[in-house]
């Protein structure tokens, strides 16, 4: 018998219990404090991310933004102002429930409408400038939400500045109908118009972009950026994959993918997205000289 074994045999296995921690120990680290990444799983604090403009501090995963957000991170401190943010959308097809689901948006985003619109700066240059928020109907284009494009785009005109827009949608809203699509050309000759008269726009494609929206004014800018890892399609993988019969790459309709098609300019971390504009703004100023430089 080895030695260890006269102090072990025969002596009773002590149990194993599972520590549960008491309510006031669940209480000491507050709900939301702590984010994990959905691309590399890691962990960090919601504050630390949110400084570092809602970019994964680890592998740059962009986190979605909403248009308040994008504010902050974007436009000069205070610059903002918004035009036409009392507009809100009716039910002229009178579809079931359809101003019950807009009432609950409002009250959840904090917004009359998926995108908003508006005037101010980047590093002193004056844009107007329409956002698109995902947190309203997924961002969906109605009738409400091409004709603030629409505005904020003449106003831009008007004005004579650039014009700069970041999308985020599920496409057309079905509730509209026909209406929805119409928007889709109405932003259209808007965009053309300002063109033709020299105006700037620059587009911003962020995750999601689908529908009606990437098939119109999202793909219409003098400058056709998106963020690093952006769904950008117009139709369902699956719907496509069906219609063609063949298999389709893993990549499909990522920004990275439209990249190496020619379909975009360039991606732009958000990281680097001030700076990046700032310079291209420059360049359209007059006297202004070619420095930015895209990947």
């Amino acid at each position: 018998m080895a030695l260890k074994d006269l102090f072990t045999k025969n002596q009773p296995k002590k149990k194993k219990y599972a520590t549960i921690p008491a309510e006031t120990a669940k209480n000491d680290v507050p709900e939301g404090i702590m984010t994990k990444c959905p691309s590399c799983k890691k962990i960090m604090y919601t504050k630390e991310l949110v400084k570092n403009a809602k970019v994964c501090l680890h592998c740059g995963f962009h986190f979605q933004m909403n248009a308040a957000e994008r504010i902050d991170s974007f436009l000069d401190e205070g610059s903002f102002v918004e035009i036409n943010e009392n507009m809100v959308s009716e039910n002229p097809l009178n579809f079931p429930d359809y101003l019950e689901k807009l009432e609950k948006d409002r009250q959840k985003s904090k917004l009359n409408e998926a995108v908003v619109t508006g005037m101010g700066t980047v590093n002193g240059h004056k844009i107007v400038v329409a956002i698109m928020d995902a947190s309203f109907r997924m961002g969906s284009m109605g009738s409400v939400v091409g004709e603030k494009i629409t505005l904020a785009i003449e106003k831009a005109d008007d004005l004579s500045i650039p014009f700069v827009i970041f999308t985020a949608s599920g496409g057309a809203r079905m509730q509209e109908g026909a209406l929805s699509l119409m928007q889709m050309a109405k932003t259209s000759v808007a965009l053309k118009k300002f063109s033709n008269n020299g105006g700037l726009i620059i587009s911003i494609m962020t995750h999601p972009t689908t529908g009606g929206v990437s098939a119109s004014f999202a793909s219409l800018g003098d400058y056709n950026f998106a963020e690093p890892g952006a769904l950008i399609a117009f139709a369902g993988r699956r719907v496509i994959e069906q219609s063609i019969r063949e298999e389709l790459p893993e990549d499909f309709q990522t920004a990275e993918f439209l990249l190496k098609h020619g379909q975009l300019d360039a991606i732009i971390s958000r990281i680097d997205l001030v700076e990046n504009l700032t310079n291209i703004l420059e360049i359209h100023q007059p006297g202004g000289e070619l420095e930015w430089q895209g990947n």
